[in-house]
């Protein structure tokens, strides 16, 4: 494993090289940025910044060292839900990372594939790898996964907001709260327009033009990129803050949850964080009876911090010598990603850079979208571009202990040998609506900045390996439809040189079988890879209750995608944006009623 760091380390270091120019172009052009933020969100401040003698004070809960409400994880359900909890309570808002204002690899669509493969301890995205072998990434910056992810903005489907008892009219307020600041209409990309007309030419119609909403067919979604191709994360909903309640602390990691255990149940009454010169404090909720701490860590951040905090199957917190505060058994389990796999689509002309921005909805189970032109600046050959690149980077279903030297050499080789259209084309992505395979979350240490241990079981149910092959014909069918091939100027190929290409493109770490294009399920299998939208771990019902207050203990939710027994809709962002909105409102309803104003 260690030769495989020090082998992705090195390449990467090398792939940026030939970026810095042009990086340093872009940064003079945002060095106003620093002020933008501070002038816009003053409340926005260092970890370190936090005094110690307030922190520290003697008496838990008096007013300089006390909040009502303290956020952990300032992500794409933190922000919204912080600005919201703002208008009426003091709120604590403590991000682990940085602010993606700055942050040139964060900010432009053009360079969404440089902060994946960026995988240094101070990158936005904090690389992963589950026990399946797949490459995946988490937010660490302000704004989570919106700060990281594709883009597409598209609202869940009305079973979804059934399923989990959500309120409607609620819902369909908080979604214009999120659209109204970071939801664009895109202009549709060449390769978007060959997707929809595929599409269409397939059978998944109608075409439902530009709409946030699910519906089956064919459809435009929206985007939180604009028209100058810069990103629009939610920690821009920090717009709606009241800046005279809110202090929102980066680099300021938690490292566990304090409890009060002397009563009947356990209650919430504060956290202990690092700053980023590795400085801890301790902050504490007010002294008042609804006061709350709320994790919005993330799918993997909330079930590991319960855990890293006391709270899961004792086993498990005894294994690594954590007091066990409350016995759940249920406290990262359940765990599910929606697998996707790729097929490339080859070019004799350049294309167009272009992210999600149409999608097909079918009736069996399975969404079709795609990218494009990830692959063609001059590092491409020495720099793996995640899941828009032409090696499909984010791949490799070896297992740690297998990764040998001669692997990785092999590795190497096989990426030296791409053919140099396989830099110039783009992929269709085929993704499993609600997957029935799961898998579970658990410690490796007791490091909150190590990722914990996370197997997702991909296809391990005979269902969703059909849905699969079904979703590879269509995908197939769509590269051999005329509108492709007008586009790419390529002629048509079989479904199985159509394969090929694709496990040829495939450079990862994985031993390529001789069936590979003859079986569909082994093309499955062997290429399955990520689009980040991993949830579980904190299902509601099991760990939380259906307003999300965590089961047997007092002050304590849950309010994020680890909730979710399914991704909603295509694309979850939008969903959990909404969420942060939504759970805002609910909390300061039920503490205010009619007071709350909202």
């Amino acid at each position: 494993m260690a030769l495989v760091g020090a082998f992705l380390k090195k390449n990467l270091l090398i792939s940026f090289l030939p970026f810095l120019c042009c990086l340093l172009s872009l940064l003079s052009s945002c060095q106003g940025s620093k002020q933008f933020y501070e002038d816009k969100y003053p409340f926005i401040k260092k970890a370190s910044s936090f005094s110690s003698s307030s922190s520290f004070s003697s008496s838990r809960g008096s007013s300089e060292s006390s909040f009502d409400y303290i956020i952990v994880g300032g992500g794409t359900a933190g922000c919204p839900l912080a600005a919201t909890l703002s208008q009426n309570f003091s709120v604590l808002l403590l991000e682990r990372g940085g602010v993606p204002f700055n942050n040139v690899n964060v900010s432009f669509l053009s360079n969404f594939h440089l902060n994946l493969a960026d995988i240094s301890s101070q990158s936005a995205s904090q690389f992963f790898i589950s026990k399946d072998g797949v490459f995946n990434a988490r937010g660490r910056v302000l704004g989570g996964g919106s700060s990281i992810n594709a883009g597409f903005y598209t609202r869940a489907n009305s079973g979804f907001i059934e399923r989990v008892g959500w309120d409607k009219k609620l819902v369909n307020e908080s979604y214009p709260w999120v659209e109204k600041v970071i939801a664009h209409h895109p202009k549709l990309a060449p390769w978007q327009k060959a997707l929809k007309d595929s599409l269409l030419d397939v059978g998944v119609s109608p075409f439902n033009g530009f709409t946030y909403d699910h519906m089956y067919g064919t459809k435009v979604g929206g985007t939180i990129f604009d028209k100058f191709g810069r990103r629009h994360t939610s920690a821009e909903l920090l717009y709606y803050a009241n800046p005279k309640k809110i202090t929102v602390l980066i680099h300021a990691t938690v490292q566990k949850i304090v409890f009060d255990t002397l009563g009947k149940r356990p209650k919430a009454v504060g956290v202990i964080f690092k700053d980023e010169k590795g400085n801890e404090h301790q902050v504490f909720l007010a002294n008042k009876q609804k006061s709350e701490i709320i994790l919005a860590c993330g799918a993997i951040g909330s079930p590991q911090m319960l855990l890293l905090s006391g709270v899961g199957p004792k086993a498990e917190l005894e294994k690594h010598n954590i007091p066990v505060v409350l016995d759940n058994e249920f406290v990262g389990k359940g765990m599910a990603d929606n697998p996707m796999n790729t097929i490339f689509v080859p070019s004799n002309r350049p294309v167009h850079q272009s992210l999600i921005q149409t999608v097909g909805i079918t009736k069996f189970g399975v969404y079709i979208e795609a990218s494009s032109g990830f692959g063609q600046s001059n590092d491409s050959f020495h720099c793996h571009h995640g899941i828009m690149s032409a090696e499909i980077g984010q791949l490799s279903t070896i297992p740690p202990k297998q990764r040998t030297p001669e692997a990785i050499q092999d590795f190497i080789r096989r990426k030296r040998e791409l053919p140099h259209e396989a830099f110039k084309g783009g992929f269709i992505l085929e993704k499993i609506a609600n997957p029935i395979s799961t898998g579970e979350l658990t410690l490796i240490n007791t490091n909150v900045d190590d990722n914990p241990s996370v197997s997702f079981n991909y296809f391990s149910h005979p269902q969703d390996l059909a849905r699969c092959v079904d979703g590879v014909r269509m995908a197939a069918k769509i590269v051999q439809s005329q509108h492709f091939l007008n586009y790419t100027q390529c002629d048509k190929q079989t479904v199985e040189e159509i394969l090929n290409a694709s496990v040829k493109a495939n450079v990862n770490l994985i031993p390529k079988n001789i069936n590979d294009t003859k079986s569909l399920e082994q093309f499955c299998k062997d290429t399955v890879i990520t689009i980040w939208h991993f949830h579980g771990g904190c299902h509601v019902g099991k760990v939380v209750t259906p307003d999300h207050k965590v089961f047997g203990i007092h002050g304590l939710r849950v309010v994020d995608g680890s909730t979710f027994n399914e991704s909603p809709g295509t694309n979850p962002q939008a969903t959990v944006l909404m969420m942060g909105r939504y759970m805002g409102v609910k909390i300061l309803r039920e503490r205010l009623g009619k007071d709350a104003g909202v």
